[in-house]
């Protein structure tokens, strides 16, 4: 009896933090996005200086929304005992992670053939269409593998997280705090933040990190300064511009 007890305290524990860690990322998208998309009447000066101008992003936006809120609903769903729900929502999951990458690929070239480049980035759209192709690959590649692990729980959660976290940085890149406008590093920096509590978790409650924390979390750290050479090299921007 004390055994099992002591299981559903951890389960339990369990539950909450990966429920309060979609919680956070959520909270993070809305921040970044709510002067140009969730909150766009409220600031129109802004919205108009650093909005998208093609009505694309409309949709763009509400395929990335709809994520983030899957995202936060799946793991309340197991807390409350509705995993019959959760396995369902999961397929429709499936489609809206396909879609992500389909939008975030078309949204990141168009925003590179726009005749300024990306808004508010001062590099060339050749060279900085890097970095929104490698969060697209990361979170396909992330996510993709959670799908055909779904049937191993810990692995499953994990990788969805860390997907998840690794196309943060566009919301990261727009809160209010003058120190992200400085460069990438800080963008970057600001999303391996957000590692920081699995790996916490895993050493807390595990005595180690989970392989999938581990191979995600370092998958997404060497990503960041693997884009930023990248995008110097000559093959990517002929790459990059035969793309465009």
């Amino acid at each position: 009896m004390a055994t099992e007890m002591v299981g559903r305290v951890r389960w339990s524990a369990e539950r909450r933090f990966f429920t309060y860690m979609t919680l956070a990322i959520f909270a993070a998208v809305y921040v970044g996005f709510a002067r140009t998309f969730f909150l766009r009447p409220w600031f129109p000066e802004y919205a108009a200086q650093m909005s998208p101008p093609e009505p694309f992003f409309y949709f763009h936006g509400a395929i990335f929304t709809a994520w983030f809120v899957l995202l936060l609903v799946q793991p309340a769903l197991v807390g409350l005992g509705r995993t019959d729900l959760h396995r369902a929502l999961g397929t429709f999951g499936a489609g809206v992670a396909l879609s992500v990458v389909v939008v975030g690929v078309i949204g990141s070239v168009t925003a590179a053939r726009r005749p300024g480049g990306f808004i508010g980035i001062p590099l060339p759209p050749e060279q900085f269409l890097a970095i929104p192709l490698v969060d697209m690959t990361l979170f396909a590649v992330l996510v993709g593998l959670a799908i055909v692990l779904r049937r191993n729980t810990q692995a499953h959660k994990r990788l969805m997280l860390v997907g998840s976290i690794a196309i943060l940085d566009a919301a990261l890149a727009r809160w209010p705090l003058a120190i992200v406008s400085t460069g990438p590093w800080p963008m970057f920096l600001l999303t391996d933040l957000f590692l920081v509590p699995l790996v916490i978790w895993d050493l807390r409650a595990r005595g180690r990190l989970h392989p999938a924390t581990l191979w995600g979390g370092l998958l997404l750290i060497a990503s960041q300064p693997f884009r930023l050479w990248l995008m110097g090299t000559e093959t990517w921007q002929t790459l990059a511009g035969r793309l465009l």
